[in-house]
């Protein structure tokens, strides 16, 4: 007796010999995820954090750093001079002073489009020179004081290279405000050194006295 073709597959399937195809689920690998890292690098450089607050008020002697996206020639470190202005290529002489880093960045943008098209500009406060606060009495460094921002007077004291041996750290103050306005403000040394901030955040012309 002759077989089909037909019947033979189906004997052959009835006996367990052959699996439908359908039954055999190839195993698909998906394809993987692009991860964070494959995207960095494909837009601007996000602003690092500095160190300086927001809302800081640039001022003379500031060294600024001017970032201008894709644009290294126009790019750099700047100080702000006495004048309060600074110069930069293609705009010449520009008021810093006065303004945050974001405000001044801003303008920078907005002259750059005049040569430019979509300037991405930042502005960093390289270091402060402007903002000051002084130390007098028995502090190893008395004088002058750069001002960072959120400094405390126990930073500021070992910023000067502590106390000396005859400092009365019970009765140390602070003197804030104009020359014949000036109000007195109680620091506790010891307290400080407990992690007790008391409060209080030095202002650019604060003057720490250690008697």
């Amino acid at each position: 007796m002759k077989l089909t073709v037909c019947t033979l597959v189906l004997l052959c399937f009835l006996s367990g010999g052959i699996v439908p195809a359908q039954v055999v689920k190839p195993l698909v690998t998906p394809a993987p995820q692009a991860t964070k890292a494959t995207t960095e690098g494909t837009g601007p450089a996000s602003t690092p954090d500095a160190g300086i607050a927001a809302n800081y008020v640039i001022g003379p002697d500031d060294s600024l750093q001017v970032t201008v996206w894709k644009e290294p020639s126009l790019s750099g470190t700047f100080p702000v001079r006495p004048d309060g202005m600074i110069s930069l290529v293609l705009l010449g002489d520009l008021m810093a002073a006065g303004r945050t880093p974001m405000q001044l960045g801003e303008d920078i943008s907005t002259r750059l489009k005049k040569y430019i098209q979509d300037p991405n500009v930042t502005v960093l406060v390289a270091a402060v020179n402007s903002h000051r606060i002084f130390l007098v009495g028995e502090v190893q460094k008395v004088g002058p004081l750069p001002l960072s921002a959120g400094m405390t007077p126990l930073q500021a004291i070992a910023a000067a290279g502590g106390l000396t041996a005859f400092a009365n750290a019970k009765h140390i103050y602070i003197l804030r405000g104009a020359q014949g306005k000036q109000i007195k403000i109680p620091f506790n040394y010891k307290s400080a050194l407990k992690g007790d901030v008391q409060g209080i955040a030095l202002q650019s012309g604060d003057t720490i006295v250690v008697p």
